[in-house]
């Protein structure tokens, strides 16, 4: 006999019955994720349908993009430390984190152009390569480019965070003085080198790593960082592939909002690598 409209069966009711209900004096799921504040966040400028879409893939890239920040400064400092087992864990995270963001184009992909150009011209300038936290995010991982930093000037207190991130060791710089310290010879140039100048593939690098994996019983856990370090970049080429198909198949070759070269751009970042002689050294191998 089907249940009355409206009322729960009964076994139901009874494997609910331990369930808190009132929530007048204790924290609720909403409350404690601030859900109000969260779902509030997504504010349209025009009615067209895919303009929804838009944002909440762009907030939900921005929030993995926060985590993706905490873990890799976590991980750096570890690295720093000689604690690599954290360092490993957080580095992982990160790599299955860049998984969710490739994803998040496959939806955003689902938009044609003509849902995009509905309501294009609502954004302005605003453009994601305003994004300063994907810009931390790069810094961390070792991209070091000044006219980066200018989009955030405006901004005195995230200028100097970035600032800050961008006058210290990456993580890779922390790697390679973890290999000098293991005994492994690393030129000292590359050591000493300022960190807000932008690291260059050395042959003495290269060196150092192929040492690590020809002896990986002997450096094993060294050996296991290069590959964490490989994951990473790896991981980040593929969601700047990603990116650069997805928005190509939304505007094809035109300017990007905010003044952009657009597809140009995110074609040349490809080119770009965080750790080079860790793909160099898979050739000596």
């Amino acid at each position: 006999m089907a249940e009355p409209p409206g009322e729960a069966p009964e076994h139901a009711k009874e494997e609910g019955r331990g369930l808190a209900t009132d929530f007048s004096r204790s924290m609720s799921y909403g409350g404690y994720l601030d859900l109000d504040t969260l779902l509030s966040a997504q504010k349209p400028l025009s009615d067209r349908h895919d303009e929804l879409l838009f944002i909440v893939i762009h907030h939900v890239q921005e929030l993995w993009m926060k985590l993706i920040i905490r873990e890799l400064e976590v991980a750096t400092e570890c690295v720093r430390a000689g604690e690599l087992r954290p360092a490993f864990k957080g580095m992982a995270r990160v790599s299955r984190i860049q998984r969710q963001l490739v994803e998040a184009w496959d939806v955003l992909s689902t938009m044609t152009p003509a849902d995009y150009l509905s309501f294009r011209e609502v954004l302005g300038q605003s453009s994601g390569f305003q994004s300063w936290q994907y810009r931390l995010m790069e810094i961390l991982l070792g991209a070091r480019d000044e006219f980066m930093l200018k989009p955030h000037a405006h901004d005195p207190a995230l200028a100097a965070r970035l600032r800050a991130a961008f006058d210290s060791p990456s993580l890779y710089q922390e790697a390679l003085r973890l290999l000098a310290r293991r005994g492994i010879p690393v030129p000292d140039a590359v050591l000493n080198r300022d960190p807000s100048r932008p690291h260059a593939e050395d042959e003495g690098v290269v060196a150092a790593w192929e040492r690590v994996y020809r002896s990986s019983s002997e450096f094993f856990d060294l050996y296991e960082l290069a590959e964490e370090l490989v994951d990473l970049e790896d991981a980040f080429q593929q969601w700047r592939f990603r990116h650069v198909t997805t928005v190509e198949r939304v505007i094809g070759m035109r300017t990007g909002t905010g003044g952009s070269a657009g597809v140009t751009y995110l074609r040349r970042a490809l080119e770009r690598r965080f750790f080079p002689e860790l793909w160099t050294v898979r050739g000596r191998l």
